[in-house]
């Protein structure tokens, strides 16, 4: 199952990059003989200033169709890492071919794009700065990746 992070905002170079890439290495690595990968990101920006529409306009481009589409929104549901992980495994093994997390911009998701997302998952009911949330996001993955590989990485 491939997997796609289309997220609002340009990322350059900087420990939150840094971490990013380090993390998606690494489930590039673990997950490819598990069924997930590879992970690509995609950075939109709104250089209008249309708002949440017009970012929301700008993610939907950047997933692919057909893609199961999981949002990263404080209303969402909360997970364990091993749950994320089962969860991760029951989209692949269903068939799922691509895995689409968006994360909104400073202001959030858009309402209609919200509605129609497949699932939504918060990372807690605190609000995250969305560069943040990717570093996190990216992390996740190669935890959930390491747990389905039976890794020692996630010791709980």
């Amino acid at each position: 199952m491939r997997v796609h992070i289309a997220a609002v905002g340009r990322l350059r170079k900087g420990p939150e990059r840094a971490l990013i890439d380090d993390y998606l290495t690494r489930v590039d690595r673990t997950g490819r003989a598990l069924g997930l990968g590879p992970v690509s990101e995609s950075q939109v920006e709104d250089k209008r200033g249309g708002g949440m529409s017009a970012e929301a306009a700008l993610l939907d481009k950047a997933i692919p169709a057909g893609a199961l589409l999981c949002i990263l929104d404080e209303r969402g549901r909360t997970m364990t890492s091993p749950d994320f992980a089962d969860q991760l495994a029951r989209w692949r093994d269903g068939g799922r071919q691509d895995l689409a997390f968006a994360i909104g911009g400073a202001d959030g998701l858009d309402s209609g794009f919200r509605n129609k997302a497949d699932f939504a998952l918060s990372f807690g009911a605190m609000v995250w700065p969305h560069m943040l949330v990717r570093v996190m996001l990216a992390e996740q993955l190669y935890r959930a990746a390491s747990i389905l590989a039976g890794s020692p990485y996630h010791r709980a």
